[in-house]
């Protein structure tokens, strides 16, 4: 029975105490989850206690008035039970202790209470004012090579190997804070930092083995919450990236399943048909939708059931725990219309009931519009349904971005014309203002890739980030048109290392001087003299720039269309404006600033935002090759 729960200590991180602290206690009872809680909260509280033979004794709880087990609930496996407990308003804080009985046997365990931290459930989240900076820890920065391997995890690390483990980790980034913070960023998602105890390709950590503790190799709970804390002190915010559709083959219950539809478990591996349009289609089966949502995403990461309520219970708690414990600022949910769509819109509801303006974002990977809004809390779906999810991740706005921006075709429909025209279906969408905006991630090919590493056209794209609606991400390096390091290798091949996050690097990327005399590239070939530098810098000001910019926050767009691969549009309020000109044509061209007549008059006090100068901009203002201008001005 103790493969089942073997892992991590299970209170490490939570209350300060674990199974061998509690003597013959700790030995029966292997696990208890969630770690502790605090007094004062509105999601129920439902204990998932593991222990061979546990679900055999009755369970109540001692220390103080106002705690008190309401049910015990059995489970398929007689090694778990699920414990209701109720905790009062005036409950007082502390630990108190689960006392679990059968006849004239009885021993204890202890549980802390906490007291909730003064304004929790009011705290903010991120918003159009920030821009989320994305990092893939294990490929960031190593702060600590003494956990770059542990007698507890399975995998070691492999610097060399694409797919390995590089040795990043949370004391890398809080070494790095500083920079992030400079670069213009105002928000941070790591990619999952949990345990996933996988044999090979546990470096991403998206198939989870222990939802309750960081990974070892990428530090501890406590560590987690000090840099929460310390960014938090940078002016930055967390976001946490979670995963409710699946787990890990490796994760401790899949040795010994609480119920038998814990998980979907079909006759042989069957993996998802990855047909969302099941979801909204009024014609689709319900044979396709089940394969859609019960389907395993491949065969190391075990598809979670959520219509099983103790899973559903388990997931709300988990999210509101980690909110509490850590002090985070959001959520992204990965693979989100893979999950079972009517539980989980319990769950954000839920998560929202405890925190009503914390934001939680999706990832819902299509490249339909209509179907990308469907998910969208509060979208007027004909079916209904609504998923209470505030943000969704704008897939299609970074599709039209790949296809327009490296192309000089300016036939019909073609270059920047894509991009006005993805625009133009903003009448779809619920809430613009909750729309993360991208120009890719850990899971896409490098916008430098894309671009075919043309430092003209990452900065129209860097300077579409700063300036459209919506909530704007750039993954780690995209502010230096970071590369692939070999293409042909997916997903390894570009989650590159950052240079200067590991000891013995030649050149050191997190600095001024790295980047200024930096001759190659993260793919090893030369770059020209600066290059690097100067597209930091020019994201640099952008990014800024916008921190202050209210109007790019909050205010509306008007766009003009255009069939020689340029791009004009405004974004404006009552008081302010931002136009944008984007040239990304092979030749000079002119503003034809007329053309803009009726948002234009009365604009004044230009000041163009890359230089600094005061600017007019009339019908003869012309516009380099793959050239932007970007001026704001009072109305």
């Amino acid at each position: 029975m103790a493969m089942a729960f073997a892992g991590l200590a299970s209170c490490a991180g939570g209350p300060a105490f674990d199974p061998a602290s509690v003597g013959d206690a700790g030995e029966r009872v292997a696990r208890v989850e969630p770690l502790s809680w605090w007094t004062g909260m509105k999601t129920p509280l439902q204990l998932l206690v593991g222990g061979e033979g546990i679900s055999q004794y009755d369970v109540r709880i001692e220390g103080g008035n106002g705690v008190e087990v309401k049910a015990v609930h059995k489970a398929d496996s007689p090694n778990y039970c699920f414990v209701d407990v109720a905790v009062a308003e005036n409950a007082a804080p502390g630990t108190y202790w689960l006392v679990f009985s059968r006849g004239e046997e009885s021993f204890k365990y202890p549980y802390e209470i906490a007291a909730r931290a003064e304004g929790s459930a009011t705290r903010g989240s991120f918003t159009t004012a920030d821009m989320i900076y994305l990092i893939m820890p294990d490929r960031f920065a190593n702060g600590d090579p003494s956990n770059d391997a542990t007698p507890d995890t399975a995998e070691k690390p492999a610097r060399d190997e694409f797919f390995g483990r590089h040795g990043g980790d949370i004391q890398g980034i809080i070494d790095h804070l500083d920079y992030i913070a400079d670069l213009g960023a105002t928000a941070i998602w790591n990619t999952p930092l949990l345990l996933d105890n996988e044999p090979e390709g546990s470096y991403h950590g998206y198939a989870c083995a222990d939802y309750y503790h960081i990974d070892p190799r990428f530090g501890s709970n406590g560590l987690y919450r000090e840099f929460v804390d310390k960014a938090h002190g940078k002016g930055l915010k967390v976001i946490m990236d979670i995963v409710t559709n699946h787990c890990g083959t490796a994760h401790w219950w899949m040795n010994d399943l609480p119920f038998k539809d814990w998980v979907h478990v079909f006759p042989e591996y069957t993996g998802t048909n990855v047909c969302f349009s099941t979801n909204m289609d009024p014609n689709a089966s319900k044979y396709d939708l089940n394969l859609q949502e019960s389907g395993w995403f491949v065969p190391s990461m075990p598809d979670m059931n959520l219509d099983n309520p103790y899973v559903l219970q388990y997931f709300k708690q988990w999210a509101v725990w980690w909110i509490e414990y850590a002090g985070l600022d959001g959520f992204r949910v990965d693979t989100y219309p893979y999950n079972e769509k009517g539980p989980m819109s319990e769950w954000c509801a839920a998560v929202l009931n405890e925190y009503p303006d914390f934001n939680i974002v999706g990832e819902c990977w299509t490249s339909s519009i209509p179907q990308l809004a469907y998910w969208q809390g509060g979208n007027a779906n004909k079916d209904g349904f609504d998923s209470h999810l505030p943000s969704i991740m704008d897939f299609p706005l970074q599709e039209a971005i790949w296809r327009a921006v490296p192309t000089d075709s300016q036939a019909w429909g073609e270059g920047m014309a894509r991009v006005y025209d993805c625009l133009s279906h903003d009448f779809v969408y619920h809430d613009l203002s909750k729309m993360m905006i991208f120009p890719g991630n850990h899971d896409t090919d490098r916008i430098g890739d894309v671009l075919k590493h043309n430092p003209d056209r990452h900065k129209i794209v860097m300077t579409m980030m700063a300036t459209m609606r919506g909530i704007p991400q750039i993954f780690y390096g995209d502010e230096m048109m970071f590369v692939s390091k070999d293409r042909s290798q997916g997903h390894g091949g570009l989650r590159v290392d950052f240079p200067g996050g590991w000891t013995g690097d030649k050149v050191n990327l997190f600095t001024p001087e790295g980047r200024a005399a930096a001759l190659t590239g993260t793919d090893g070939k030369p770059v020209p003299e600066g290059q690097l530098a100067d597209l930091h810098d020019f994201t640099r000001r952008l990014f800024q720039w916008r921190k202050d910019k209210k109007v790019i926050h909050d205010g509306k767009t008007m766009h003009f269309l255009s069939r020689d691969n340029t791009y004009g549009y405004f974004r404006y309020d009552d008081t302010d404006a931002v136009f944008v000109f984007i040239n990304n044509s092979r030749g000079k061209k002119h503003v034809p600033w007329s053309h803009y007549a009726e948002i234009a008059d009365g604009l004044h006090d230009g000041r163009n935002v890359l230089t600094g100068e005061a600017v007019e901009v009339t019908d003869s203002t012309s516009v380099g090759p793959r050239q932007v201008l970007v001026v704001e001005y009072k109305r």
